[in-house]
């Protein structure tokens, strides 16, 4: 089942995922998908039809043969919070028709303030019974309303039963943190405290928000992006080594690193709104909503106690990237004379194709010891051109077929990371304009101190 069958989400991402998970045979042979809203698209013929045009628009070299078998199982039966019978009794034919080891899956792609009503309505239906259930982010808008959403939830399902999916997690570059990490000798001594100054996490787009104003008025730039994604690659960045690479493991030692991180200071939060933003569609012509975010986060733990990390996203901003720069202690530099030559750098670009560079300083040719700055490059696609990596949603959908939690979010995770942000929406800093196409407000810029921010690149 998916809740939101004709949204965008469903539209750019879950119909593609779903298709190329088909066409590489990674799909159940027998299956069937139920798309639900509040209004129905037509006739299940005019809403595969509908699906199909996306998929010819996301989708490189479309099979028709894969395309027609996938569209094939696809129907569309309304539903809504109040009345989910109709839906219930497609449902229960579905799996008749499946045999008795089907499984149940539902995703629930809506917007915040519906997710509470329509997980009441799965429990009363007998829907999510047995079911894995996929939540979309933000889970709730602060933390009571993600208080109340967790009450209902385990109301109805079990903590194993639940998905709660963020993208990022999903991305080959994120999961490579550990890679990088835990696998290499030589990296793992020197991250931490005593030889690392400073983490940034940059995830800046060009976009604005492009049609999608209805739901940056509801939600804004930091409960879209720093209550989930941005704090989840903090996360991989700071946490211990798990025992093991399962979920519980891994999300335990994750759970440890927010328990450590302080409440955000909102002194050290800076909001910001491109300019332009109050023309768009459905934005209200006096909003404070903030389409960019930047600001100072602690994690107090052994390893990483007093060393800053610096988090930025935000739209309209001077190039799209997704960037993590660990910076390092500089040794005296007295010896190769006066210059200031500047710290090493570690750069993590977590982009499909992963990029990892470290910013070193060699001999530079000549009769006289001077320093020049070298870069190393790894590109890890062009190191196994033969493997193709799987979009981050294309590879969440798999794993919540498998019934791997891995990659997703508990609930303890939730809950702590809204207690570190609540400060910030309790005193909310005030809302700075920013020029489109640069890299937000003057405040901003100089949040990380002289150094200053990477991008643009040093």
């Amino acid at each position: 089942m998916l809740f939101g069958a004709t949204g965008d989400l469903a539209k750019r991402k879950l119909f593609p995922g779903l298709y190329r998970l088909a066409a590489a045979s990674r799909l159940p042979q027998d299956y069937a998908i139920i798309g639900s809203g509040r209004h129905a698209p037509g006739t299940d013929d005019e809403f595969r039809a509908r699906i199909r045009e996306s998929l010819e628009e996301f989708v490189t070299d479309l099979d028709d043969t894969v395309a027609d078998d996938l569209l094939g199982r696809l129907t569309f039966q309304v539903s809504d919070a109040d009345d989910g019978s109709d839906l219930a009794k497609a449902v229960e034919s579905a799996l008749s028709d499946l045999g008795e080891d089907a499984e149940k899956l539902i995703y629930l792609s809506v917007p915040p303030a519906a997710m509470e009503p329509m997980i009441g309505m799965l429990g009363r239906e007998g829907l999510a019974d047995g079911a894995r259930l996929v939540i979309e982010k933000p889970f709730g808008t602060d933390l009571a309303t993600a208080r109340e959403l967790d009450a209902t939830v385990k109301e109805v399902v079990s903590e194993d039963q639940v998905f709660r999916i963020d993208h990022f997690l999903g991305k080959e570059a994120v999961q490579n943190i550990l890679a990088l990490r835990f696998a290499n000798g030589l990296i793992e001594p020197a991250w931490n405290r005593d030889h690392v100054v400073s983490v940034q996490i940059d995830i800046p787009e060009k976009l604005t928000v492009e049609g999608r104003g209805s739901f940056y008025e509801s939600t804004g730039a930091f409960r879209d992006m720093i209550t989930t994604h941005l704090c989840q690659v903090l996360g991989f960045v700071a946490m211990e080594p798990p025992v093991h690479l399962d979920a519980t493991s891994l999300r335990n030692e994750k759970s440890k690193v927010f328990a450590a991180m302080r409440p955000l200071d909102p002194e050290r939060v800076v909001f910001g709104q491109y300019e332009g933003y109050l023309d768009e569609d459905d934005v209200a012509p006096d909003s404070q909503v903030e389409t960019f975010v930047a600001l100072e986060a602690f994690v107090d733990t052994e390893r990483w106690q007093d060393v800053p990390f610096y988090l930025r996203t935000g739209k309209a901003l001077g190039s799209t990237r997704r960037t993590i720069t660990l910076t390092f202690r500089t040794p005296p530099m007295g010896r190769f004379g006066d210059n200031d030559y500047g710290p090493n750098e570690l750069v993590l670009e977590l982009e499909d194709s992963p990029t990892i560079s470290v910013c070193l300083y060699a001999k530079r040719p000549g009769p006289t010891l001077e320093l020049t700055l070298s870069t190393l490059h790894l590109e890890v696609a062009e190191d196994d051109p033969a493997d193709v990596p799987l979009e981050a949603y294309e590879r969440l959908l798999l794993d919540v077929m498998k019934g791997d939690q891995t990659l997703f979010t508990r609930s303890d995770e939730v809950d702590r990371l809204w207690e570190v942000c609540q400060p910030v929406l309790d005193s909310r800093p005030p809302t700075q304009p920013y020029a489109q196409g640069s890299w937000g407000p003057d405040a901003a810029l100089s949040l990380p101190g002289s150094r200053g921010w990477r991008l643009p690149d040093a």
